[in-house]
């Protein structure tokens, strides 16, 4: 059985850094697999990524200790049913509104009777096509899911969705709830500041595990300081334009300086 060592990891109280991938794009994946991070978050949500781009990209961060998390592109049993086939065993569910919602993210990672994922191992690479022995019985329990919470009522229903059994952990959505709090491009606003500091609080409290993306490193280390168990520290499309741009306008002096990104989220 393939050991989900991120689930591991995160019930261990370990902290994981991680790096956004919004490339789509199965080499740009292996390059960055190799350097150093905890994690690689494979996004289906708002990159041009389909079920055979994540595919392409879970076959080259494998033989790297990067561990890949897929955002699946809504909370859709259907195409979960799919990433979990194609050897997915983390998944950031977006845009979970309240318990039932959640339920029903942990119900379409799990096989009957349990819950609702269609039962198709010898198509799938996640069994090795049935050359792992007892895969059915036994990939429950190496599911890791990750739900997200991107508003405020998300945030008024938190204590609800962590009480859903199956639930290893919440992501706080930066960017999204800010915009729905009203401080659009501003998730270092106090008041968003304030809320996220309490979420993180009342998921440390529940014995799951505080998840969030911030490219800005004085935020990202203050939610690590704060108990934050799974951070995403940048994002590969920001990593390579600013680096471009940065690179460019040294050669270039009339080019409009790069964006410095200190108050964003990516």
């Amino acid at each position: 059985m393939l050991t989900n060592t991120f689930k591991q990891a995160l019930a261990a109280k370990k902290p994981q850094i991680g790096l956004w991938l919004g490339l789509a794009n199965s080499y740009s994946a292996e390059v960055v697999a190799g350097a150093g991070f905890d994690w690689l978050l494979i996004d289906g949500e708002h990159a041009p990524n389909d079920v055979r781009s994540v595919l392409g990209q879970l076959q080259a961060i494998a033989p790297y200790p990067s561990h890949p998390v897929v955002r699946p592109p809504w909370n859709d049993a259907v195409v979960i049913k799919q990433l979990l086939d194609t050897g997915a065993q983390t998944l950031l569910v977006p845009m979970v509104q309240n318990a039932d919602d959640a339920r029903s993210a942990v119900k379409a990672c799990r096989y009957p009777p349990h819950g609702i994922r269609g039962v198709g191992s010898a198509l799938a690479r996640a069994s090795r096509w049935n050359r792992i022995p007892d895969y059915l019985q036994q990939a429950d329990a190496q599911m890791c899911v990750l739900v997200q919470i991107e508003t405020r009522q998300g945030v008024e229903n938190l204590d609800a969705i962590l009480a859903v059994e199956g639930v290893d952990g919440v992501f706080i959505g930066p960017a999204d709830l800010s915009a729905d709090m009203g401080f659009m491009g501003n998730p270092a606003h106090p008041e968003v500041q304030a809320t996220i500091d309490s979420c993180i609080e009342k998921i440390l409290a529940a014995d799951k595990a505080p998840g969030i993306l911030m490219a800005n490193e004085t935020l990202a280390q203050r939610y690590l300081e704060r108990g934050a168990l799974f951070v995403a520290v940048g994002v590969d499309t920001t990593l390579l334009a600013r680096s471009a741009e940065a690179l460019a306008a040294r050669f270039r002096p009339s080019l409009q300086k790069p964006a410095s990104g200190e108050q964003t989220v990516y």
